[in-house]
């Protein structure tokens, strides 16, 4: 989606990340929880006006590509998120 901005959360034990659509006052989101060294994907949330345009997709893309620049493990605990792995075998 063009625009869509996505920012982050890092608390330790827990964190999400946040996306942006601009001129919407909704906000998509994935929340994650540290367990055993990994991050625990256990919840996305798509506002029903913002669904059908990538934005839990891009949510799971910015996971992944942090996992793969800081070196963490994802666990799909998510029912979107598993399935986006299953789509993914590469990640």
């Amino acid at each position: 989606m063009e625009g869509l901005t996505i920012s982050r959360t890092d608390e330790g034990d827990h964190g999400e990340y946040r996306a942006h659509v601009p001129g919407s006052p909704y906000e998509g989101r994935l929340d994650w929880i540290a367990e055993r060294g990994a991050r625990v994907a256990y919840h996305t949330f798509t506002p029903t006006p913002l669904r059908g345009q990538g934005i839990a997709a891009a949510l799971v893309e910015a996971m992944v590509a942090d996992a793969r620049a800081q070196g963490f493990k994802i666990v799909p605990r998510c029912p979107y998120v598993e399935t986006a792995f299953t789509r993914h075998p590469e990640w």
